[in-house]
């Protein structure tokens, strides 16, 4: 059985802040680089509690050593010269602008808020095996918000049809409510590669917005 391929650093996710330390928009590492080139950015690296700021060219030399010390820490992006160590946070220089406070309403965040889990059955499926159900129909005057839309098996979502849950005796695993910010970068803080975004995510004031 042939194995599968290394998945490249450039597909990683970079937190990006604006010029005043808040955090905007999570990017791939092939965009963080991007602007890191062009100095627009900068890195920033959590340790010890404090916020350390790198430069591109200061990067690369750190880099080095976290390849030699903290390999199992880090992803890397490798050039012909160089291994490259991909930033978890970067900070863009000339923009201050304050973040989006709204958690868009769509498919892949309320597959994220349910942790991919049928809310009637409480059990865990792949995205294709999951539809999204209003609680109360949309024939009964459901709306579709997050406080009415939930993961549904398509057994479930059979069984359920045209009724409410009391009417079909079926029961939700928690009520469905809007979260207080995105919750993919919920999942994502699940990881101890993303631990230092933490720093950055005050979920009682604003959410990230993911491009």
């Amino acid at each position: 059985m042939s194995e599968s391929p290394p998945v490249s650093g450039l597909s990683c996710n970079v937190l990006v802040l604006n010029r005043l330390y808040m955090a905007i928009r999570v990017v791939s590492a092939r965009r963080a680089f991007s602007l890191l080139c062009r100095n627009l950015a900068e890195v920033i690296a959590v340790e010890n509690g404090a916020y350390l700021a790198y430069d591109i060219e200061s990067w690369m030399e750190i880099s080095q050593l976290k390849a030699q010390f903290e390999r199992e820490s880090h992803d890397f992006v490798r050039t012909v010269r160089y291994e490259i160590a991909v930033p978890r946070i970067i900070r863009l220089l000339g923009y201050d602008r304050l973040p989006r406070q709204d958690v868009k309403l769509n498919r892949r965040n309320i597959y994220a808020r349910d942790h991919g889990v049928c809310q009637y059955c409480s059990k865990k499926f792949s995205t294709s095996e999951l539809s999204l159900d209003h609680v109360i129909p949309r024939a009964m005057g459901g709306k579709t918000v997050w406080e009415n839309l939930v993961c549904a098996c398509v057994y479930c979502n059979a069984r359920k049809g045209g009724r409410t849950p009391h009417q079909a005796g079926m029961h939700l695993a928690r009520l469905p409510l809007k979260p207080r910010r995105n919750p993919v970068i919920n999942v994502r803080l699940g990881s101890d590669k993303y631990a230092s975004w933490k720093h950055f995510l005050d979920h009682a004031y604003w959410s990230v917005e993911l491009k």
